[in-house]
């Protein structure tokens, strides 16, 4: 903003030496016309007494002595004229630079009219100018109207910021205001001030920011709701197959043992007993990985801690070549559902992803909590993921999941290793009831 008055200023300063130039210069030559005249009248009217007197050389030495020094007229004789003083000193005045002198100088100020005896010149009378006042008194007119564009221009660039301060910061509030909004943070409103115009900007976006603040909080309230009706069915489920699959398995495992040990000596039907035996073991096993997928009951029985405790001794009997190294805060014991399923669920989907895709060689899992957050982090070294499949099928799952929690779950390659984190509210463990 004040660069372009700065400009102005600068080219207001050389338009008014120009004009000084112009006008000034002519100016000075017409103020000191009448003393030149008054000089060649003076050479005319000695020329005249001259040659009437009976003594021109006395009456000419009469008329030099009566001039003084300090005069603008002086007699130059011919064979030797006085010494003059120097033609810079009478035109350069005290404290007036000598580029403003040279700006405003005048040529051919020194004007000579000669003296004539009995028809020989003896010498000349000369004019010599001084604008020693006339170029202190343009210089500081110069100065004056300097200072004024000066003032000026401060003034205007004062009056310049201030207003546009009071527009520009406005703006800038509801710029930021606006890119908070699109970040997702609803929760620091925009300050209304400036015109008119931009106080109802900043009002309707406050608006705007409270309504999708309603929609956010409606939206989190939903998810949760169906996580909660998705646990209780994922419950209900997992109660029936254990109640009504898991007695039927175990009658059946029950009578092929019986049927081993008697039909041991009939040979061909022996071996498919044991065939049978081995394929029920087999459906049970696989009826309570699914039961572990589906709600692991014993979460409610053991707590947090114990129980992915529990699935990390899983993991390593299923993975010896994986290193697998933790570190889990007794403390998450005390959480509640469906916080607790929440991150059961984000470790277990982790370390799956790990022994199934990663090739890794050592992983680590940390859970716990930090500055009232409930931070949960799991890394490996293997080969990472692919660019275009950040998430996969269980890890969306569990996005929405932590979501509905108001919570983060991320996906992060560092230093080749990969890292899956989750970040959830502390406050949810005390406040989030059990569902049913």
């Amino acid at each position: 903003m004040f660069l372009p008055l700065g400009a102005s200023f600068l080219a207001a300063l050389i338009l008014g030496g120009v004009l000084l130039q112009i006008f000034a210069t002519d100016q000075l030559a017409e103020e000191n016309e009448p003393r030149r005249r008054s000089t060649e009248a003076v050479a005319a009217a000695l020329n005249n007494a001259l040659s009437a007197s009976d003594n021109p050389r006395q009456t000419l030495d009469a008329f030099v002595h009566s001039l003084d020094t300090s005069s603008d007229i002086q007699f130059r004789s011919v064979e030797a004229g006085p010494v003059l003083p120097p033609k810079d000193d009478l035109r350069k005045p005290h404290g007036v630079p000598r580029w403003f002198i040279d700006l405003l100088v005048v040529h051919d100020t020194d004007t000579a009219f000669p003296v004539m005896i009995d028809g020989r010149r003896v010498g000349d009378i000369v004019f010599l100018q001084d604008m020693s006042a006339d170029l202190f008194e343009k210089w500081i007119g110069f100065l004056a109207l300097a200072s004024l564009l000066a003032v000026l221009m401060i003034l205007t660039g004062t009056i310049a910021y201030v207003m546009s301060g009071s527009v520009l910061r406005p703006l800038q509030d509801l710029g930021e205001g606006l890119t908070r909004i699109r970040r997702g943070d609803y929760t620091s409103p925009i300050p209304v001030r400036g015109p008119a115009e931009i106080r109802q900007g900043c009002e309707e976006a406050n608006a705007l920011a409270a309504t999708l603040a309603q929609l956010s909080q409606d939206n989190r309230d939903l998810m949760h709701r169906l996580v909660s009706l998705q646990d209780d069915e994922r419950r209900d489920l997992a109660r029936e197959l254990h109640d009504e699959l898991g007695p039927l398995l175990f009658s059946i495992r029950a009578g092929t043992i019986a049927l081993t040990e008697t039909s041991q000596p009939m040979g061909h039907l022996g071996n498919s007993a044991q065939d049978l035996l081995q394929s029920v073991e087999a459906l049970q096993q696989t009826n309570r990985r699914i039961l572990d997928r589906l709600r692991p009951l014993y979460i409610e029985e053991l707590g947090l801690s114990r129980s992915v405790q529990t699935l990390l001794r899983n993991f390593r009997k299923q993975a010896p070549h994986i290193v697998l190294t933790d570190k889990i805060d007794p403390d998450l014991s005390g959480i509640g559902e469906p916080l607790a399923q929440t991150v059961y669920r984000v470790i277990q989907e982790a370390l799956t992803n790990v022994l199934r895709h990663a090739n890794a060689g050592n992983a680590h899992v940390q859970a716990t909590v930090v500055d009232k957050t409930l931070v949960v982090e799991i890394s490996d070294d293997g080969g990472g993921f692919p660019a275009d499949n950040v998430f996969g099928r269980g890890l969306t799952g569990m996005h929405e999941r932590v979501r509905a929690l108001s919570g983060s779950l991320s996906l992060l390659r560092v230093d080749e290793r990969t890292y899956v984190r989750c970040r959830l509210p502390a406050q949810t463990m005390r406040d989030t009831p059990s569902p049913g």
